[in-house]
């Protein structure tokens, strides 16, 4: 019998943030849950942070994922909304952490050629494929959630947690050591 694994991965924004959870058996994967948590409602962002945290957390309780997979984020115009995109993204990467669950980013373009083939792919593309992969049925309207399980996806299909070291700031800093000073 094979070991199986939990994957859940996460499309982090301040306005919506999609996570998804997927079961990994060998090649077979299975999904378990997805969906969004919208945070427009809430004006303050330390306030939107706090409710990421807090419902990660939930999600990371009831479904007890093994590997953490993040959508990093992009260099858009506005910086300031790439700070507050970076501060979701961390606030989720921290309730995976406190809980010792390892956590691995994946650019965008990575994710959406790991699951596409493509690299500009639309999001209306990653969620037929991620549809095609998992069987689902019913198109879900939820973009950021399909996105989200295309993350976990992506993590699955570059070997999950074993391409961590590469990913991760010490092994960049490690391979950049004149990068800092």
């Amino acid at each position: 019998m094979q070991a199986s694994k939990i994957i859940l991965g996460i499309d982090p924004g301040t306005i919506v943030m999609g996570y998804g959870i997927i079961e990994v058996t060998g090649n077979k994967l299975k999904l378990l849950q997805y969906g969004v948590i919208h945070l427009k409602k809430y004006a303050e962002h330390s306030l939107r942070l706090k409710k990421i945290y807090e419902r990660i957390g939930q999600v990371i309780e009831d479904y007890s994922p093994d590997e953490v997979a993040l959508e990093a984020p992009f260099f858009g115009k506005n910086v300031q909304s790439m700070l507050k995109l970076g501060r979701a993204q961390g606030v989720a990467m921290a309730a995976a952490l406190s809980r010792d669950i390892p956590v691995t980013e994946y650019a965008p373009l990575k994710v959406k050629k790991s699951v596409t083939g493509k690299g500009q792919a639309s999001k209306e593309q990653v969620c037929t494929m991620v549809m095609h992969l998992l069987k689902i049925k019913n198109e879900p309207i939820l973009l950021d959630a399909t996105d989200a399980l295309a993350v976990a996806i992506c993590h699955h299909f570059q070997g999950g947690t074993q391409t961590k070291a590469e990913k991760s700031w010490g092994a960049f800093l490690k391979n950049n050591p004149g990068r800092l000073k």
